[in-house]
């Protein structure tokens, strides 16, 4: 699982973060995943593209998990 570290921030919006670490070549990529249905937040299919990913959650995608802390 890889972890990614807020480092004081309150929250990423979702396409951000799948763009800083690389599960997506860009912002407008991470958002057509997105929108496809292709992103799990705790579980769950996110359709938010600017969804505020907070400490402790979990982020899915393409088989890869992802833990914020």
């Amino acid at each position: 699982m890889d972890e990614f570290k807020l480092n004081g921030k309150e929250f990423i919006e979702l396409h951000d973060l799948l763009k800083v670490m690389g599960f997506c070549d860009s912002g407008g990529m991470a958002k057509v995943a997105i929108s496809e249905g292709q992103i799990k937040v705790d579980g769950a299919v996110e359709l938010r593209k600017r969804c505020k990913i907070r400490t402790g959650q979990i982020v899915e995608f393409a088989g890869r998990k992802l833990a914020v802390q």
